[in-house]
């Protein structure tokens, strides 16, 4: 039965979503933890400085820099001289960094697979194309 309230069912859910995403389990078991933020965008924006994660994060300067230097920390990022500008650096990831990457993203795919696994290929496609459709309107 169509809930009466759609949208206070898609807020439910990404409420749901976030929590379960961000649990200290899904950190246990992919070993990942906050500097799994920066990887993700880096891969999705490539090289950014510092600001960039900041906005990318959508957090301030401050922890956008403790983000940072836990993931070179860990050897996941690197800082390299920007091309176009000697006194600024561009963040990079490493091999461990793209390394990291691909093991997370193994996991959040075959949890992703399960939870879908009774769900015809046509539905999965549709969800697929609605929850991107919501998200870039976001």
């Amino acid at each position: 039965m169509p809930s009466a309230d759609p949208v206070a069912e898609v807020e439910a859910a990404m409420i749901a979503v976030r929590r379960r995403q961000t649990r200290r389990v899904f950190a246990a078991e992919t070993g990942g933890d906050a500097s799994q933020q920066v990887l993700d965008a880096l891969e999705a924006a490539g090289p950014l400085g510092v600001n960039g994660v900041a906005d990318a994060l959508g957090v301030d300067q401050p922890r956008a820099s403790k983000l940072v230097a836990a993931a070179v920390t860990a050897g996941l990022v690197r800082r390299d001289a920007d091309q176009h500008d000697g006194r600024r650096t561009v963040l990079v990831l490493t091999d461990a960094g793209r390394d990291r990457l691909t093991e997370v993203h193994t996991h959040r795919r075959a949890r992703f697979t399960g939870a879908m696994q009774t769900w015809s290929a046509a539905e999965q496609q549709t969800f697929a194309d609605l929850l991107t459709r919501f998200v870039s309107a976001l």
